[in-house]
């Protein structure tokens, strides 16, 4: 079966919702642990008496839940060929345990490679906003998708 997404999908305009993922104390703790073993993400004590207010997610882990739930709804299901780079990151608001997250990809703009006319660019905006509907996340990138005749 034919991946779902292909570049020619991806309209400017297009919102595309990320669902929703609960974030626990546990996957706070074990991706600090190994990636940013700064106190405010491994202990709740010392979330508490931050300026983060409790136990806290590091920021790039917020960066891969949004990747994950990108993946889900329709990197996996797509032609997506990876991308150049990321145009920018903001953490606005702590993630904390116990935080349910959700996110949209709004497309801003497309276009076709001059050089590889079977590879699209897409640009996005990605946004991630906690239960209070606080924006906890913005992030903006371009990724690469095959057109669906290529892919085929």
């Amino acid at each position: 079966m034919p991946p779902k997404w292909a570049f020619e999908d991806f309209e400017p305009g297009i919102e595309i919702d990320l669902g929703v993922k609960i974030v626990t104390a546990e996957e706070i703790i074990d991706f600090a642990s190994q990636f940013d073993a700064q106190p405010m993400h491994l202990d709740e004590e010392a979330g508490k008496t931050s300026i983060l207010g409790g136990l806290g997610a590091s920021g790039w882990h917020s960066c891969c839940m949004l990747m994950r739930m990108m993946c889900d709804r329709f990197l996996l299901d797509s032609t997506s060929q990876g991308a150049p780079g990321v145009d920018y990151v903001r953490w606005k608001k702590p993630v904390l345990a116990g935080d349910t997250l959700s996110g949209t990809s709004i497309v801003d703009e497309k276009r076709l490679s001059a050089k590889r006319p079977s590879l699209g660019f897409v640009t996005c905006r990605h946004q991630l906003v906690n239960q209070r509907g606080e924006i906890v996340l913005e992030l903006k990138n371009t990724g690469m998708f095959l057109t669906r005749e290529a892919a085929a």
